[in-house]
């Protein structure tokens, strides 16, 4: 009964974030058209920031509350790898050819950003354990840089954006012309609460459903809490799909990753004991290795732009998305603590 009543609750969790996740996406195309922003660069910030906030508030409760920073950096490291893996199911499910032959290529800059911040956290975890001196008291030397490289990477796309966007009066900008800007934006701030307050309820119930079964921290944080708190990246993003918009979809998980990277110094800032990398396990570099590989890989699909699937369902790129996936999850489990 205990354990019926834990997936009870991530049933009616689920549900409101199915809803309100739709929600969110069609109002996010709609200011995406009345404001000339363009749904990539809505992709980018809103969404991505708004599905990203749950990640925030459960590793700002980890490193304070329930004093467990391998669920708070395992919380963002898996969350960057199913960020990715979730591009295996948008390619899936996307009509007649790979996702990696209609995405726009202007994606390879938000990709390349995310190797780039990813790529400094492993770097900064190998030396948070050689040498945790490198602080400005209880914060890491890294968390400044990865805030500092996080809004470069902004502004880098924001300017990237507004030179390759036609303008307001793109062709579709006439698809939602009866939506009042006012209201999509009413709407997508009601949305936005509730993804926010569902998806912050589920690293509690996966804490339960951790405790119940006797699962490891590191373990359940890289796996079972990134999942749980990436399920609004993959509800929004299966809506934006739905929608046809593919480029938001794509840029929102990309967007993610970015955002996840600066969640790292927000944490390390909550966190009194020290650096907190310097209190992490060693497996989450594997995760930082794995997520570096995947986005490389996104970044090939998108130059490479192959457009055969292998048995009609999949491309190759999106099956290697998969393995390492796959790969990563099995080494947390046999090597986490």
């Amino acid at each position: 009964m205990e354990s019926l009543a834990i997936w009870l609750k991530f049933a009616v969790c689920t549900a409101l974030i199915l809803v309100a996740g739709t929600r969110l996406s069609r109002e996010g195309a709609v200011i995406a058209e009345k404001t000339g922003l363009g749904r990539a660069w809505i992709g980018l910030v809103l969404l991505a920031s708004v599905t990203s906030l749950p990640e925030l508030v459960t590793g700002i409760s980890s490193v304070t509350a329930v004093d467990a920073p391998d669920i708070a950096l395992g919380d963002v490291m898996g969350s960057l790898v199913f960020n990715l893996a979730i591009l295996f199911v948008l390619d899936a499910l996307h009509p007649n050819e790979s996702i990696f032959s209609k995405a726009r290529q202007g994606h390879v800059l938000s990709a390349g950003f995310g190797v780039v911040l990813i790529g400094m956290t492993g770097f900064s975890m190998l030396l948070a354990r050689k040498d945790g001196s490198l602080s400005f008291g209880h914060v890491g030397i890294y968390s400044p840089l990865l805030l500092l490289a996080y809004l470069l990477a902004m502004r880098a796309l924001f300017l990237y954006e507004r030179g390759v966007l036609p303008g307001p009066a793109g062709e579709s900008a006439t698809e939602y012309q009866d939506e009042p800007l006012r209201r999509a934006i009413a709407n997508y701030a009601l949305a936005a609460v509730v993804v926010v307050i569902a998806g912050s309820w589920l690293p509690f119930i996966g804490a339960e459903l951790a405790e119940h079964y006797g699962w490891h921290k590191s373990f359940v944080g890289t796996l079972f809490v990134a999942a749980a708190t990436s399920l609004p990246e993959l509800v929004v993003t299966l809506a934006a799909l739905r929608l046809g918009a593919l480029d938001m979809a794509i840029a929102n998980l990309l967007g993610s990753n970015l955002f996840n990277i600066a969640i790292i110094a927000v944490d390390d800032l909550f966190y009194l004991r020290g650096p907190l990398l310097s209190h992490v396990a060693d497996t989450h570099v594997f995760s930082a290795f794995s997520a570096m590989t995947m986005t490389g890989a996104v970044i090939v699909g998108l130059l490479y732009r192959p457009k055969h699937r292998l048995l009609g369902v999949v491309g190759w790129i999106g099956l290697l998305l998969l393995a390492i996936y796959l790969l990563n999850a099995y080494v947390q489990f046999r090597h986490g603590s």
